[in-house]
């Protein structure tokens, strides 16, 4: 598999373990990382502060685990470079609840940069641009 789709891949299971409830799976993903929320002036760095972000914002259903929500990135472009690349993506979430119909919650940009340490891709960091915010109150644990 090319460099570029094994960063894809990187992309999209960031969405697949935050949809499936796995903060700790999200947090090891950034252990080596920073992530940012620029217009926030938020950092995270490594896994115990990524876990921590994360437990303290993301709304977990008890009858799931998860936060009952979907992960939509799309339009990836990424540019490999040697031992480094840098990504940009566009991000939707949507959710449903017994009680919250479906509906798009937030959409924004991901700008994310990798290394390549002994032959495998891992994130060096992502910036969250947040574009547009809907009715977040089912997913996250504090208003944006």
């Amino acid at each position: 598999m090319d460099d570029a789709r094994l960063i894809e891949n990187l992309i999209y299971e960031y969405a697949e373990r935050i949809d499936a409830g796995d903060l700790a799976g999200v947090a090891e993903m950034f252990r080596h990382a920073v992530i940012r929320a620029p217009k926030q002036q938020h950092s995270f760095n490594g896994y115990d502060e990524v876990l921590a972000m994360y437990q303290s914002s993301c709304r977990l259903y008890p009858e799931s685990g998860t936060p009952e929500t979907r992960h939509l990135t799309t339009n990836v472009v990424i540019n490999v470079e040697g031992d480094k690349a840098a990504s940009r993506a566009v991000f939707t979430v949507i959710q449903a609840t017994p009680s919250f119909p479906l509906q798009p919650i937030i959409s924004g940009r991901y700008r994310d940069s990798f290394s390549r340490v002994n032959g495998s891709w891992r994130f060096t960091e992502r910036s969250m641009l947040v574009d547009f915010v809907g009715d977040c109150s089912a997913h996250l644990l504090y208003t944006l």
